[in-house]
């Protein structure tokens, strides 16, 4: 009864998060006045000489405003101390130091009382009394916490820290002094090609020259999992350490820096596909786009979509002066809105739930609210989804893109940025083809306005970029959910390679592509390495923690208007470079405006009434290079001349390391 009591109360104290650290620093101030009270009186009864009680108080009072000083000075109370470490010890010191200097001089000014003697023995067994003690007692809660949490990390899972460094070391002890931690950290891992262990503090760190040498230290130290503190690691090691462990089935977990928890407990997670296709962070001038974006109104159409919501999520962080959020799904604008209200207090919100498709409702917004700039995201996007409703594409991506692109002119906003996509390059699929026709629009549009065919201000810019992982509807969501009901996962073609990008890091190159582009620009993102699908699946299965045997992978062939191998059109041969390495201006070709305006209104008008061979046609006969594949629409481009401006498609390098 008394041992499952005393368990009950351990378990309740270290899951206290850490002592307040005022009961600290009133805890230390009691035992240096105590040290101080204590240490005179020693003196003074070895050299025989009678204080008084008035004197004493005197002292103690002294000591405890000058340990006051000391304490505030070196702020020894702020370190919790179940992380006690050798700096905290040495800020005891200095704090006691400093209380014992002031002590001096003022007890040898104001007490005349005490002779020298007296006062450097009592000086020297106060400063030894007082440090002994504040260090013993932070000593024995480390102890206290050791030996308890023993009991509690039997069902916490085992891991090993890849790398060491004074990070590393900081997170082992958090992680082992944290009750609420479901994992304990059994020691660190490097490669070295001199295999050797040794040891931090109480955790070894087994040093190994390659990976099969981690299966010994495994089963010896019954490991469970490696956990990952940088993202650089992770990418360093996924076609080594990572494929070896996803072979071994061991398990794979990362952690944010410590300064970006959202509690005390260690944020620890599963390493998933995101981590391995990450690149490296995308640095943005911000203090640019900060400037452009500053008390300005700003609107973003498709807000409640996976780029839209995360294009909001960035420009809430600048100090905008309002912010329009404008979508047709009312539930996604409704979550967005209580989201940004939690996350960013006091930013000046507006959802409108709408559709580009209205130029009322467009008229409606802009009178009302006089956006200066606008970031378009609204779109159709799916392409065996728009394969079989062509017309819809063309109204929304085309019709909608015309729509909010005049009325931003009309009402003189100053910037309208298009968020595009690689699948406009060298169309095969009606959704590439729209998006096409949607760029040269606006592109044509600028060039208009600058040769002063078309009055007006306003900028239009382009961005163009590949998958967003992640996304809703993407490949990554559904090969999670077909894998959670243990498959098949399917995949359209084994060959079949896409390029990939995280969506906060498009939203980021949207809002340098902003600030950098100039009217009239296509501004090409650099996708990096393209990946075979097929091993996408391959390593989520595994990340997951099943092999191929348990969840097969079954290939369903390409779904109309696919393509192998997309284009992003980012090569320096049909690009020229900006000031952000990652960003370049796609050499595209240019239209005249006022020769589109027929073509387009010819193209809207097939659109509305749902004529779809003719609107397919249409849209061949303005985009030559528009071929489609695999589709019904194939049948079109019998007899078509093949155009000079189409660009071959070659079979890109694909990445297996996914």
């Amino acid at each position: 009864m008394a041992i499952a009591l005393g368990r009950r109360i351990s378990k309740r104290i270290i899951g206290i998060p850490y002592i307040n650290r005022w009961f600290v620093f009133a805890f230390d101030l009691i035992v240096s006045g105590i040290g101080t009270g204590g240490a005179y009186l020693l003196a003074c009864s070895i050299f025989n000489t009678d204080l008084g009680k008035r004197i004493l108080f005197e002292i103690v009072l002294i000591s405890l405003l000058a340990s006051t000083v000391g304490f505030l000075l070196f702020k020894t109370y702020k370190n919790i101390i179940r992380h006690t470490s050798f700096q905290s010890i040495w800020r005891i010191a200095a704090a006691l130091l400093t209380k014992t200097v002031l002590t001096t001089l003022a007890v040898c000014f104001i007490v005349a009382e005490i002779s020298p003697r007296e006062t450097g023995m009592a000086v020297a067994a106060d400063f030894m009394f007082s440090f002994c003690t504040l260090v013993i007692s932070r000593l024995a809660v480390v102890l206290f916490y050791q030996l308890t949490l023993n009991e509690f990390t039997k069902s916490r899972q085992k891991v090993l820290i890849y790398g060491v460094n004074a990070n590393d070391i900081a997170l082992s002890n958090i992680m082992n002094l944290n009750a609420q931690s479901k994992y304990v950290i059994g020691g660190y891992l490097k490669f070295s090609k001199r295999g050797d262990t040794y040891s931090i503090g109480n955790l070894p760190v087994y040093v190994i020259r390659k990976t099969t040498d981690l299966m010994r230290i495994i089963e010896k130290e019954y490991i469970e999992g490696i956990l990952f503190t940088h993202q650089s690691d992770i990418w360093a090691e996924r076609n080594r350490l990572i494929a070896y462990c996803m072979e071994q089935k061991l398990k794979l977990f990362t952690i944010p820096p410590i300064g970006k928890w959202k509690s005390s407990v260690p944020q620890v997670r599963n390493l998933n596909i995101s981590d391995l296709l990450g690149r490296d962070e995308i640095r943005i001038n911000t203090e640019k786009i900060a400037q452009d974006l500053k008390d300005k109104t700003v609107l973003v159409t498709g807000a409640a979509g996976s780029i839209g919501s995360e294009l909001c999520r960035q420009i809430a962080s600048f100090q905008v002066g309002k912010l329009v959020l404008f979508d047709n799904c009312e539930t996604g604008i409704h979550n967005l809105r209580l989201e940004l209200e939690e996350t960013v207090p006091g930013l000046k919100l507006v959802p409108m739930v709408g559709d580009v498709r209205s130029k009322e409702r467009l008229q409606y917004l802009f009178n009302l609210h006089h956006p200066q700039i606008v970031f378009h995201a609204a779109a159709y996007k799916h392409v065996p989804l728009m394969e079989l409703n062509p017309n819809e594409a063309f109204i929304v991506n085309v019709r909608g893109t015309m729509n909010i692109a005049h009325t931003a002119l009309e009402f003189d906003a100053e910037k309208f940025v298009m968020v595009s996509t690689d699948k406009a390059v060298n169309p095969t699929n009606v959704m590439g083809a729209s998006k096409r026709l949607a760029e040269i629009y606006v592109q044509s549009l600028d060039h208009a306005i600058k040769a002063g065919q078309v009055k007006g201000r306003t900028q239009y810019i382009t961005t163009r970029f590949g998958n967003v992982l992640g996304s809703q509807g993407s490949v990554i969501p559904r090969f999670e959910a077909q894998i959670a009901k243990g498959g098949p996962v399917t995949v359209t073609h084994p060959e079949i390679t896409r390029y990939f990008m995280t969506i906060k890091e498009a939203c980021l190159l949207v809002l340098e592509a902003s600030n950098i582009g100039n009217g009239g620009d296509i501004m090409v993102f650099d996708m990096g390495t393209p990946v075979k699908i097929a091993d996408l699946a391959k390593k989520m299965i595994q990340l997951s923690g099943y092999t191929l045997d348990t969840i097969r992978i079954e290939y369903t062939g390409l779904r109309p208007g696919e393509k192998l191998y997309e284009e992003v059109l980012s090569s320096i041969e049909h690009t020229r470079p900006t000031s952000h390495k990652k960003i370049r201006i796609a050499n595209a070709r240019t239209y005249d405006f006022e020769s589109l305006l027929p073509d387009y209104d010819e193209l809207i008008r097939l659109a509305t009434s749902y004529q779809s061979n003719a609107v397919v046609s249409k849209a061949k006969e303005i985009i030559p290079e528009y071929v489609s594949n695999n589709s019904v629409f194939t049948q079109l481009d019998h007899g078509r001349k093949p155009s000079g401006v189409r660009m071959q498609e070659e079979r890109p390098e694909a990445s297996s390391a996914a």
